[in-house]
């Protein structure tokens, strides 16, 4: 009996997949394990394998479609089994199209009288482009989702212009989301036709990026009257058309905001060499394929040479890179950045300066203000003894190959201590309450747009040396715009650090849908009270901002007395 594959959710994040590539067409035999196609999700291009031996009988979309998660995918049965049954329960729009003319040919013949074909067909035109359906329609690219977070994307840079050729896999453009910058590959052959918007444009999620296509064979100014939800004057070009996406003055004020951030730096290299950047951000140019590999291996991706477009480094590259023996040299030492200084203003006049909201600020802004004004914050301070944590840390630092810092004392605490009290670990979402047992701490990381917050997952089971290692290399990818989504999603619990800015204690606000986030405050020097004596001391504030939907008041305290235990007496924290 013929059996329907639906398209998985390959992602927590996937709503929808483009077949990037079918390794089978129709007729073909599959034996189970077969690699049926490329699906392109919102993270990544993942391999889908055929569960089952037979006939492939149906694909509900061909190279490029767009198909949601959990609809009709594939169709796999025995040669010429009748799976009209199959399809009436959901036929995708291409079966639909195809059957039409079909049903129509009966009833060709029945009326005598010629009909005024012509004219209907061009009045309905506009009303035509008006309902086309974009995200079916094989030459159209749209803006990608490319963060769970985002609603819009910023041109950062066009790696294609119109004219060029293009190939699966090439390097199209990169898009500046809320929280990076990321590429952005075509999944298609052609010629690059028209794109939506020049460098520095925003675009909202899931509108006209591009077209790419033979040229001569596709309606651009019918595609881009249907992006603009109407019918594109008979008089315009599409050059014209293409001019309207945004104004002039949008464009050049977000360039404005993106261009100043690219400059060329070299990208150091273990052997104490630098390579010259592929692109101008410094960030070298690869398939995230070939980055996962790389990654996998062990390999530094910016040693290897790349054969692709423009250099760009591919998976055979990674498949084939022999690494250099490891010479005893030191990476140069980056240099210091220099503090951008304001203009003098000249005497007696008013002067300022206005910079468009980025993203990533927009994205901050709405979200910290949905958590401030829609959960019940409140706080838990604790002074914490640190006079121990600091004996042990220099102990530790004497044997460990990673310099360990207090904010990796309190994240390890924090971690023993989220697995004693799980509710303070939860998440609130909604209807529902849920509580975790696995512990993936995020930290909030500085950067010049605002603050990201990649998260070390599993924290509880990792040591000092490995969570300072993991902390120091997911802080400088946020700060080199490197993160990818799997980095910053799925935090239950996150810590801000403000110590080392000479701050003794300061509130936080959650980060949802965490119920709490811990707030750390400098080590100082203060007068205590010991053993009835007064001597010098090291102490620490700690303040717990709390969901009081989610943690109760003596929840969250007996969180604080617990992480208090474990960092003034840090041998517990290691049992």
């Amino acid at each position: 009996m013929a059996e329907v594959i639906l398209m998985p959710r390959l992602s927590d994040t996937m709503t929808e997949g483009v077949i990037a590539s079918w390794h089978k067409k129709v007729g073909d035999n599959v034996s189970k394990g077969d690699l049926l196609a490329e699906v392109e999700t919102d993270k990544a291009t993942m391999d889908l394998e055929s569960y089952k031996d037979g006939t492939l009988l149906h694909v509900g979309g061909e190279n490029g479609a767009k198909i949601q998660v959990n609809d009709l995918l594939a169709i796999i049965g025995k040669p010429g089994e009748d799976i009209s049954s199959l399809l009436a329960g959901g036929a995708p729009v291409a079966d639909q199209k195809e059957a039409a003319p079909a049903a129509a040919e009966p009833a060709q013949p029945a009326p005598a009288q010629p009909a005024p074909a012509p004219e209907p067909a061009k009045a309905a035109a506009p009303a035509e482009a008006a309902q086309m359906d974009l995200s079916k329609v094989e030459e159209v690219i749209l803006m990608p989702r490319l963060s769970d977070t985002m609603t819009e994307g910023v041109i950062a840079d066009w790696h294609k212009k119109v004219g060029d050729e293009v190939k699966k896999g090439d390097l199209l453009a990169e898009i500046e989301t809320d929280k990076a910058t990321m590429e952005l590959e075509s999944y298609k052959n052609g010629k690059l036709l028209y794109i939506g918007a020049q460098k520095g444009d925003k675009i909202p999620v899931n509108s006209l990026l591009c077209i790419i296509g033979e040229e001569g064979k596709v309606d651009i100014d019918k595609i881009v009257a249907a992006a603009k939800g109407g019918p594109a004057p008979a008089s315009e070009a599409a050059g014209d058309v293409h001019l309207e996406v945004t104004t002039p003055a949008e464009s050049n004020a977000e360039q404005l905001a993106v261009t100043p951030e690219r400059t060329q730096t070299p990208v150091p290299i273990p052997d104490g060499k630098a390579i010259e950047p592929t692109n101008d951000d410094g960030r070298v140019k690869a398939s995230p394929l070939a980055k996962k590999l790389a990654a996998d291996k062990g390999i530094d991706i910016g040693q290897v040479p790349g054969s692709g477009d423009g250099g760009r480094i591919v998976k055979a590259d990674v498949d084939n890179f022999v690494p250099a023996k490891k010479e005893e040299a030191k990476a140069p030492a980056p240099e210091a950045q220099k503090a951008a200084a304001a203009p003098a203003a000249p005497s007696g006049q008013v002067s300022f300066e206005e910079v468009p909201v980025s993203q990533m600020r927009k994205v901050i802004a709405k979200r910290l203000a949905e958590s401030l004004f829609t959960a019940p914050h409140f706080y838990l301070t604790m002074v914490i003894d640190m006079d121990n944590a600091v004996a042990s840390r220099v102990k530790l630092n004497e044997v460990s190959k990673v310099k360990i810092s207090f904010n990796d004392f309190v994240l390890k605490a924090a971690a023993v201590a989220l697995k004693q009290h799980p509710k303070v670990n939860s998440s609130w979402l909604g209807d529902k309450i849920r509580i975790n047992y696995h512990v993936n701490i995020g930290v909030a990381v500085a950067v010049e747009e605002g603050l990201l917050v990649p998260v070390i997952r599993f924290a509880d089971t990792k040591s000092l040396s490995q969570i300072a290692a993991e902390v120091k290399d997911v802080a400088q990818k946020a700060k080199d715009k490197k993160l990818q989504p799997a980095d910053w999603e799925g935090s239950t619990f996150t810590i801000s650090n403000l110590g080392m800015f000479g701050i003794d204690e300061f509130t936080a606000i959650i980060n949802p849908p965490d119920a709490c986030i811990l707030a750390i405050g400098g080590i100082s020097q203060v007068p205590v009270v010991k053993n009835g004596a007064v001597v010098p001391g090291n102490i620490m504030k700690l303040t717990l901002s709390c969901d009081h939907r989610v943690v109760d008041g003596a929840t969250g305290a007996a969180f604080l007395q617990t992480l208090k235990s474990l960092l003034e007496e840090p041998l517990r924290m290691l049992i």
